[in-house]
């Protein structure tokens, strides 16, 4: 799964980017789990699994 479509998932279900970075990575709020979260800034790179594995856990929706 692309990050474009993991960002456009986690838009959907009320996430949003926070305007600002965390280790050089965007910063996103889940309001789902009220919790702040990083992502990546390549919309065309595929994520790997754990990555994804750590978003779906941090931001509480299921990739």
């Amino acid at each position: 799964m692309k990050y474009s479509e993991i960002h456009r998932k986690l838009k959907k279900a009320g996430c949003y980017p926070l305007g600002r970075d965390i280790a050089g990575d965007p910063a996103w709020y889940s309001p789902i789990t009220n919790t702040v979260f990083p992502t990546s800034h390549h919309e065309s790179e595929e994520a790997k699994r754990g990555t994804k594995h750590s978003i779906e856990k941090q931001s509480g929706v299921k990739l």
